[in-house]
């Protein structure tokens, strides 16, 4: 059996798995009881815009956070900027984001990026002086992500990303490891149908140390300090997995509409369907693009119901032109995404390096 066989039916098998434990998976009893949950948020501009959506049409350097499998259609180079504003009215935290995808052979890419989160100034208490006046510190929570994919046949695609993770203020750390791994699957005239599954946040638990655990506590019969460390617990990562299914509707060499659904089991919150669309123009010199997406889960219409700050409308746009004497691909993002705490922005910058 070769290869390409061995990976679809391994694509049937968990697809249909997915389908018949679905009812069971998203346990809302574990709500919150997961950490690192930065890895759930997604830094770019494009694949964002419709709801994280095209789990089986998404390609190129964005594939590494919805689906690995899908850098395998990255183009020679591509590099990719970002810069979130997190509910910045509110929480102050901005994220950045830089990625670099290399094709590496005629079937392979290689892609590394790299996540950090701001969190801004944030004063330094303690319990004798609650109010502070000790200064500012400021967390530092990274990812760093390099993975591999390859296109088996002209149908089957997979690939596999691992994660760095670090969580860590001035004196207490975390860090860990987590996998990603994903197949996709085309058919059709000139590809239009695509099926994909996306395992995402696969690792062991994450535990806090430090010199900022330690105390230092009097005992009173003998006047001397005991130095005593708090235990901590530790805490799971917030592993999923997406099936999803895309349409692409060619008007002509110029309009195409790509129509995508998807289901995400969530082992620490409430499962997820998400329904996108992208429409895709090509002018003489600049390709335009405009995206929107719903995720939905249980309870998130209301506001008495809803667990999350997210409100499920997600919508952006994107304009392509050639720049320089080679005339490679310059691309400016944007996507916006509704929040109970106010709107959540990211702008992007993309390049293809012919």
């Amino acid at each position: 059996m070769n290869i390409s066989k061995y990976i679809l039916k391994s694509f049937i098998l968990a697809g249909a798995l997915t389908t018949v434990s679905a009812s069971y998976a998203g346990n809302e009893d574990r709500a919150g009881s997961a950490g690192a949950s930065e890895l759930l948020v997604n830094p770019w501009a494009r694949s964002s815009g419709w709801a994280d959506a095209g789990v089986s049409s998404v390609k190129g350097l964005e594939a590494m956070f919805v689906n690995v499998a899908g850098l395998s259609g990255a183009d020679k180079t591509e590099v990719i900027f970002t810069h979130t504003n997190w509910m910045s009215k509110l929480s102050g935290i901005s994220l950045n984001n830089f990625g670099i995808a290399q094709r590496v052979g005629e079937t392979a890419v290689i892609g590394l990026s790299f996540m950090s989160l701001d969190f801004g100034d944030i004063m330094r208490t303690t319990t004798e002086l609650p109010e502070g006046g000790l200064g500012v510190f400021n967390p530092k929570y990274s990812n760093i992500n390099l993975a591999f994919a390859k296109q088996f046949s002209s149908s089957i695609s997979g690939g596999l990303n691992v994660k760095l993770i670090s969580e860590a203020i001035s004196d207490v750390k975390a860090s860990g490891v987590a996998f990603d791994a994903g197949v996709r699957y085309v058919t059709g005239e000139n590809d239009k149908i695509k099926f994909a599954i996306s395992l995402k946040n696969v690792g062991g638990p994450m535990t806090f140390s430090g010199q900022g655990l330690f105390l230092e506590m009097l005992n009173t019969q003998t006047n001397t300090n005991i130095a005593m460390v708090q235990r901590v617990s530790n805490f799971e990562l917030p592993s999923l997995l997406s099936i999803g299914a895309s349409y692409d509707f060619i008007f002509n060499e110029n309009h195409t509409l790509t129509v995508a659904g998807a289901f995400t089991s969530n082992s620490f919150m409430k499962d997820q369907f998400r329904l996108g669309g992208e429409y895709k123009m090509n002018a003489e010199k600049a390709m335009f693009a405009l995206r929107a997406g719903y995720a939905f889960e249980k309870g998130i219409l209301k506001k008495e119901t809803r667990t999350t700050n997210l409100t499920g409308f997600n919508a952006g746009f994107s304009v392509d032109f050639p720049f320089g004497k080679s005339e490679s691909p310059i691309g400016l993002d944007y996507t916006y995404r509704a929040s109970t705490f106010g709107g959540i922005h990211t702008l992007g910058v993309r390049v293809n390096l012919k």
